[in-house]
């Protein structure tokens, strides 16, 4: 699932191709797919455990960590899907898809319809709420754009809304912005950020939402910490996340290789 850099020594080879394909071939092998969509065709739902018994028919003493990377990638491939905290299902991968309230809706189509050609990210951090242990009253609405056009978005929203701010460092957010229960953050979005639409609106994904909260630890410094590890455990208990996608977006950001170590914490990913 992760790529060591030992592997790029295949980039070499003429048999790349070959190499890959065994590896993968591989991998699938100790999946046992369709022997376990065989085993749990009749059931509506299965659990952990389950899923263990499975395993431990081909395998005595398969390890646990071994068995979390496997249920990890069963859902990243879509072959079974969350139905709940530690319940499974066979079928299609769980989309995280922020809601987009009306507000939300119409900022977005207002700076679009002045400012046409931008690309142009929004959502609101009252989406953490499903993830996160302590739920939060205040609500911060983030507005991603090119840096270039980060001002003229400010001075076209601040004629229109109040509390609104650009890109603030620590001392502002610390002395101003935390202050105050709805606020307007515009900030430059990071190129090849990983976005998807939603009811024709432009927003996050929860592999981009993972990363920004990682990285950005001064404007989500009261997602730190336990509650850090605890959207990331929830959001890889409720959703499928494309960790390619993830660590793509997380090397853009310069934290791949922490992120990673704690996906893999979380995942109980061993590298098989």
């Amino acid at each position: 699932m992760f790529i060591s850099n030992n592997r790029q020594k295949y980039l070499l080879l003429p048999n790349y191709s070959y190499v890959c394909k065994k590896q993968s071939h591989i991998k699938t092998d100790i999946l046992h797919i369709a022997d376990l969509k065989n085993h749990f065709n009749r059931k509506g739902g299965f659990g952990t455990n389950e899923i263990a018994e499975f395993y431990n028919s081909f395998e005595p003493n398969l390890k646990k960590t071994t068995l979390n990377w496997r249920i990890y990638k069963l859902v990243e491939l879509g072959i079974i899907q969350r139905i709940g905290r530690g319940v499974f299902a066979l079928g299609e991968a769980m989309i995280f898809e922020p809601e987009i309230s009306v507000p939300l809706s119409k900022m977005y189509n207002d700076i679009k319809g002045n400012f046409p050609f931008i690309e142009l990210c929004i959502w609101s951090t009252e989406v953490l709420n499903e993830f996160s242990l302590h739920q939060s009253n205040r609500r911060i609405v983030l507005i991603e754009t090119d840096k270039d056009t980060n001002e003229a978005i400010f001075y076209f929203l601040k004629e229109q809304y109040d509390n609104v701010f650009l890109n603030p460092d620590r001392v502002l957010l610390e002395q101003y912005v935390f202050d105050i229960p709805n606020v307007i953050i515009i900030k430059p979005l990071i190129s090849e950020s990983p976005l998807q639409e939603v009811n024709e609106i432009n927003t996050i994904t929860r592999e981009k939402m993972l990363v920004d909260l990682y990285c950005d630890t001064d404007l989500f410094g009261a997602f730190q910490g336990n509650e850090m590890r605890t959207i990331y455990s929830e959001a890889f208990n409720k959703y499928t996340i494309n960790s390619n996608r993830l660590l793509r977006y997380a090397s853009r950001r310069g934290k791949k290789e922490e992120i990673e170590k704690q996906i893999t914490q979380i995942t109980g990913n061993n590298g098989e």
